[in-house]
């Protein structure tokens, strides 16, 4: 058994903003001085790079075999994340280790690139999600346990992800933990909206999109004494880091020549994998940062909008977002940005390189099409991480990197999507027409009046002459 680590660190909240600092023995989502996000940051942290970093892979490395509990999903990545939490407090609902799948052969040839999905499908709740309630939820279980509380509501706003990830962990954990879900009504698919109502959580919604969910969460984290579980959560991007720290596991710790593709939604989890990134550096845990591109759909993209401008005098401004097939995507003011712009400088600083490039609905659809009928469980963000690739290409952006796409959840979440795509009864809000080559329909063998006409023994024969003449089947010599 590899034991739990005994030392423990001092973390503060940093405001992104006015560097102000602030304890973490409170519930904080913005800072009190200046209502800036927060990053959080381990004081001592520069005692660890008195540890080589080939030592730091060999006990990451040990650890993916433990069978101690706590260090069996992200946090086994503990010193780099939450140096602070006891071991009763994390919780483990089988997180982490999402497996990264080589592209298929037929696929690289077809695109002419060199990729592999992280596909975070594979999650307890199917999404990346579960990784920042990993996190935000042992905090949170660490807080009532030191305070004696014994009553807790946690809230968050979502599209769907977020819901399900912070539903299932609420109902896991339990008293006094209590669970509600925002979410804009009718934007969140059938799958989405069954999963926190079979977890048991209380599920709100309201006319609008995301950004008017967060609005309103974030007024009620104001106002009212609840745990704010969205990204603007720093615990939850903590949690999240652990995707970058297993990408470089999955490559031995080598990251030279290799290219991270991020939907940047809400703009948490490109903060998480970039920080991430910066602390092995640090360290010396990985040598090279790999080279770092952010995806936006041209129906929501303040990001690309901000970087793609000239650095000397880039401004940043909100957008109004149009419908997007990528729903975790469609935010037009994403609360990290501000934490986007502060690590991205640090990033460069070490001699990253970080990008942001746009592609089209049609595009993102096409992808997680193509990537799908290739032997992947891609969603939509997958889709818009692989149309970010060909269009990082195309662009000149990227040359023989070998490149790592975050898959954020699983493909069965946008099975609806799919459909329509086939059917092609997509709404024309999304400006997507389906390809013909891309389009999979069942195909009916034989009817059901027929089959009334026959006996069991001619259906059956019947049934199978059809499926050899329609799949142009030789007879046995």
């Amino acid at each position: 058994m590899y034991s739990f680590p005994s030392v423990r660190h001092k973390m503060e909240y940093v405001c992104t903003k006015c560097g102000a600092r602030h304890s973490i023995d409170e519930l904080l989502y913005t800072c009190p001085a200046c209502g800036g996000v927060l990053l959080l940051n381990d004081t001592e942290f520069e005692k660890y790079t008195e540890i080589s970093g080939k030592t730091w892979q060999e006990i990451f490395d040990a650890r993916r075999a433990s069978d101690c509990r706590a260090l069996k999903g992200i946090f086994r990545f503990y010193e780099l994340m939450a140096p602070v939490l006891e071991e009763e407090d994390i919780i483990y609902l089988g997180d982490g280790h999402s497996p990264v799948v080589e592209a298929s052969k037929a696929l690289k040839d077809k695109l002419g690139l060199d990729f592999a999905f992280k596909h975070e499908g594979q999650n307890p709740s199917a999404s990346f999600k579960d990784r920042g309630m990993a996190g935000a939820f042992s905090y949170l279980r660490s807080m009532v346990r030191r305070h004696g509380w014994d009553n807790i509501l946690t809230i968050c706003a979502s599209t769907g992800d977020t819901s399900a990830a912070a539903a299932l962990y609420g109902a896991y954990v339990g008293d006094p933990i209590k669970t509600v879900v925002l979410l804009p009504e009718g934007k969140v698919t059938p799958q989405q909206l069954s999963q926190p109502l079979g977890s048991g959580a209380t599920v709100l919604q309201i006319p609008g999109v995301f950004d008017d969910c967060m609005k309103v969460v974030e007024y009620l984290a104001a106002h009212y004494r609840v745990a704010l579980l969205n990204s603007k959560n720093s615990w939850r991007i903590l949690g999240q880091e652990s995707y970058a720290y297993e990408v470089a596991q999955e490559y031995r710790w080598n990251l030279a020549g290799k290219a991270l593709f991020v939907p940047i939604g809400n703009a948490g989890n490109i903060t998480a994998v970039m920080s991430g990134l910066i602390k092995m550096k640090r360290l010396n845990i990985i040598e090279e940062l790999p080279r770092l591109f952010g995806v936006q759909s041209h129906h929501a993209d303040p990001v690309y909008q901000y970087y793609s401008q000239n650095k000397e005098h880039r401004t940043y401004s909100p957008v109004e977002v149009k419908p997007s097939v990528a729903q975790a995507a469609m935010i037009g003011n994403p609360v990290s940005f501000p934490r986007v712009q502060k690590l991205a400088a640090q990033y460069e600083a070490l001699g990253g390189d970080f990008n942001v490039v746009q592609v089209t609905e049609q595009a993102i659809m096409d992808a997680m099409i193509i990537a799908n009928m290739h032997g992947h469980i891609a969603c939509t963000q997958g889709g818009e991480c692989l149309a970010g690739l060909i269009k990082a290409k195309e662009e000149g952006k990227i040359g023989h990197e070998f490149a790592v796409l975050d898959a954020t959840a699983h493909a069965l979440k946008f099975a609806g999507f799919q459909e329509m795509y086939f059917t092609g009864t997509l709404p024309g809000y999304f400006g997507i027409s389906p390809k013909e080559n891309l389009q999979n329909l069942p195909h009916t063998v034989i009817s059901q009046e027929r089959k009334n006409l026959l006996s069991k023994e001619e259906y059956t024969a019947e049934a199978a002459h059809n499926i050899a003449k329609y799949m142009n089947l030789l007879e046995k010599q």
